[in-house]
């Protein structure tokens, strides 16, 4: 048994954060499934852990952690090694807005809660949930891509050569456009990011194909 345990679902955009960033950082956890379709997320046991409902919490020996982004950063602060904030003001400022362009402004309006409601209480059918997805996700990515090719700070990654929490939310995110068929032709630098987040091994280990809950 490790000293941390990731209770996550292998879809789930964040979860996919917050395993890229254990492998990153080397940490062993035990991988705690749960379905979000079979509502498991919602169990007496997971809200004893995190009220909220959602995925994913990072149970640790202070005691259990949700939000992806507050679990990035103290796992930083606590393994600081490979940083994912650089060590200026300016450039953790400049990571933190870019990753919530994702974890602020796509995702909590495209999560599974909000995609479910739109069908149970609106009657939106899979076809006008994705077309509700994509329409989300392309604002983020349009305001992403005019960032990323236009300011100095980029690099291989989205700040320097150097993958850190920006390029996590991003590519988590991207994973999840696929699913919805997001044109990504617009994006260049965006997919160039992409392309050098998945050659990372670390990375790709956290796709949610490669997850023991996949099958």
């Amino acid at each position: 048994m490790n000293d941390l345990a990731l209770h996550n679902y292998f879809r789930s955009s964040t979860s996919v954060r917050v395993r890229a960033a254990l492998n990153l950082k080397g940490l062993g956890y035990d991988y705690v499934p749960l379905s979000l379709l079979k509502g498991e997320q919602a169990s007496a046991d997971h809200l004893a852990l995190n009220p909220s409902g959602l995925v994913p919490t990072l149970v640790t020996p202070q005691g259990p952690l949700p939000q992806s982004l507050a679990i990035l950063e103290w796992l930083d602060e606590v393994h600081p090694e490979p940083p994912l904030l650089p060590t200026d003001a300016w450039g953790r400022a400049r990571v933190r807005s870019l990753a919530h362009i994702v974890a602020l402004d796509i995702h909590p309006v495209n999560n599974l809660r909000i995609l479910k409601h739109l069908e149970t209480e609106f009657g939106v059918d899979a076809a006008g949930k994705a077309a509700w997805f994509r329409r989300w996700a392309q604002a983020g990515m349009d305001a992403l891509e005019i960032r990323l090719a236009s300011e100095p700070e980029t690099g291989e990654f989205c700040h320097g050569d150097v993958v850190g929490l920006a390029d996590l939310c991003l590519y988590a995110q991207v994973l999840n456009n696929a699913r919805f068929e997001v044109d990504m032709s617009p994006y260049p630098t965006i997919r160039r990011i992409h392309a050098n987040s998945m050659a990372i091994p670390a990375l790709s280990a956290a796709a949610p194909a490669n997850q023991p809950d996949s099958v």
